[in-house]
């Protein structure tokens, strides 16, 4: 495998070295007992570790990269002039976050042209990261072991296969609720380790499925990246490889057209708008 790209790389490895740093803030919030959770307008949790871990990873960026975009959950979009945006989401999991579960995440993705062409997954309670940019394949450590090549399963039956997902409301919150039971009837094993780890689980083929109804488009761009390096794919519920689809499924290439026979009749009929 050739070496990402010069401004690839460089990205990467501040991507990389940020949100370790953003994710090891986390932890000083990580089960406290006095850990104070606010609902947004959506009704979804937030935190002062959210906010802080966003913070730091905007002042590495703008330090390293001034004239990059960036988007993020928490603060919203500054726009650049470069050509790249930084999309970030501090907390990918914040619900398994505040109930003192480990299986959440930092997610930094760099998106050029309308794609993703860089992305980390790290799982601060773990300490494990897979990382990637176009071109230069998929990598996966833990702690402070060598990098070594992150690769996707090479199962091709789905009925033997692990298939996660994140959170079986939101399959019945978008009305495909028949979805999630024909993949979890299809499947060999169904485990709700979702959110981010559970792609990080596909990356590194310790899973082979990982299907979302609803993503926004800062839990998705890390992913792309990642799982394309990885040899898999990332896509939306229709098959389509982007990060803007408000749905995701990540997964191997033998599998995809299996799952897709499932999902194609509940993707929506066109991407979303959370740009």
């Amino acid at each position: 495998m050739s070496d990402p790209a010069p401004e690839l790389a460089t990205r990467l490895d501040l991507a990389v070295a940020a949100a370790r740093e953003a994710g090891q803030l986390t932890l000083r919030f990580f089960q406290r007992e006095d850990l104070a959770v606010e609902r947004k307008a959506d009704n979804s949790p937030v935190t002062a570790a959210d906010k802080q871990a966003e913070q730091l990873l905007r002042r590495r960026i703008q330090g390293a990269f001034p004239d990059d975009g960036i988007l993020g959950e928490e603060f919203g979009e500054e726009t650049g002039t470069s050509g790249f945006r930084w999309i970030l989401d501090p907390i990918d999991g914040t619900k398994s976050f505040i109930c003192g579960v480990p299986l959440y995440g930092t997610l930094i993705g760099v998106e050029r042209s309308g794609a993703s062409v860089v992305g980390v997954i790290y799982i601060p309670g773990l300490d494990e990261c897979v990382y990637a940019a176009s071109g230069g394949g998929a990598w996966y450590t833990q702690g402070s072991a060598a990098p070594r090549a992150a690769r996707v399963s090479q199962r091709d039956r789905f009925s033997d296969a692990v298939f996660l997902t994140s959170q079986l409301d939101s399959f019945y919150s978008r009305g495909a609720h028949q979805a999630y039971l024909e993949l979890e009837r299809a499947a060999y094993i169904t485990r709700m380790w979702g959110d981010c780890y559970g792609y990080l689980l596909v990356a590194t083929g310790r899973a082979d499925v990982m299907v979302d109804p609803i993503m926004n488009v800062w839990d998705a761009a890390a992913l792309q990246p990642v799982l394309q390096e990885a040899g898999g794919v990332y896509t939306d519920w229709s098959g389509r490889p982007t990060i803007h689809g408000g749905e995701g499924i990540g997964c191997n290439r033998l599998l995809l057209d299996q799952v897709l026979a499932i999902t194609r009749p509940y993707a929506r009929s066109q991407g979303s708008a959370n740009q």
